[in-house]
């Protein structure tokens, strides 16, 4: 069942991505130190994401956005894997920097762990086609929340 919803909203998603010329694709990877819960369980965490990015106007840049995470387990604990969904916003603010946030639903792919609401306020800089970034990512559940803070670089096609 989580497999066919996961491919369903990656068709939909590429889908989109091809249907419309006049958007910007962006492809990024962070990596990070684990925080709260996930320090506990984890040593590292490391993810990659693609945006379909559309501007309605000057400063503000929205879209989808499909990703992929991993928390590298330690003493004993297995990595947890997710794969967030979510809706991406941004404003750009003089001097090319921009601040951001993802919102969404990151669906877990282990059997010990189902999913949760899936947040990212970022902070970055842009380079033309390259920016760098520093964020915040949390995946929140009635049980745990698995958080980071990361570093990452993004490149837009």
């Amino acid at each position: 069942m989580m497999k066919k919803l996961l491919f369903t909203v990656l068709f939909i998603f590429l889908g989109m991505t091809y249907s419309i010329a006049q958007s910007d694709i962006k492809l990024g990877i962070h990596g990070g130190a684990p925080l709260g819960d996930a320090d506990d369980i984890s040593s590292f965490e490391l993810g990659g994401d693609i945006a379909y990015i559309f501007d309605p106007i000057g400063i503000l840049e929205v879209g989808p956005l499909i990703g992929f995470s991993q928390f590298f387990g330690e003493d004993g604990y297995d990595d947890l894997q997710f794969i967030p969904v979510a809706a991406s916003g941004r404003v750009s603010l003089p001097q090319l920097f921009f601040v951001g946030v993802d919102l969404g639903y990151a669906f877990g792919l282990d059997d010990n762990v189902d999913g949760g609401f899936y947040y990212r306020p970022q902070i970055g800089y842009n380079f033309f086609k390259f920016a760098i970034l520093v964020s915040y990512s949390g995946i929140t559940d009635d049980n745990y929340t698995l958080s980071s803070l990361n570093l990452g670089v993004e490149l837009k096609l």
